[in-house]
């Protein structure tokens, strides 16, 4: 049977990232995300919102990002995956766990620069490979510096008509 862990989410930092790195050298930030969801009938009275908080861990260079962009209030869609952390408490001897995720990609949705995506892995093609600043040829802008795979790969042939 196939197996699928993947979470996408779209919400807002509940604080300012907190970085940090472990003892081999790794960065690795935390983010406080708020999501909420609302429901309810046709009349305003049945309308009811809940809000969910998750911790989401960026590992490495999707970390840096997440620390250089974000701030507390930002909006921000999330792509990665669940895990479940477990561990003894020390005072009261119960064990314990929580559900986090694990970020794998990352979409600033609003503010300063607006669209700037990040994935830690390189990209596939030289294609989708921007470098020389900012892109802007679909109306949002990627960072040098945070490479990302496009949805739908830009042509290969006929790269001379490009308007940029």
């Amino acid at each position: 049977m196939a197996n699928l862990n993947k979470v996408m989410l779209i919400g807002n930092l509940t604080a300012d990232p907190e970085v940090r790195t472990t003892p081999r050298g790794t960065s690795l930030t935390e983010l406080r995300l708020a999501v909420n969801r609302v429901s309810g009938g046709p009349n305003e009275g049945e309308r009811r919102e809940e809000t969910t908080f998750l911790d989401v861990t960026c590992w490495g260079r999707l970390g840096e990002i997440a620390a250089q962009y974000l701030s507390k209030g930002r909006p921000v869609f999330i792509e990665g995956r669940l895990q479940m952390d477990s561990w003894e408490d020390k005072q009261s001897g119960q064990k314990r766990s929580r559900i986090r995720i694990i970020a794998e990609n990352m979409q600033l949705l609003s503010g300063g620069r607006e669209g700037v995506a990040a994935s830690p892995a390189p990209p596939r093609s030289s294609a989708n490979n921007y470098s020389g600043g900012y892109h802007q040829g679909n109306g949002s802008a990627m960072a040098e510096d945070a490479p990302t795979q496009s949805a739908t790969p830009m042509p290969l042939e006929d790269d001379d008509d490009i308007p940029f």
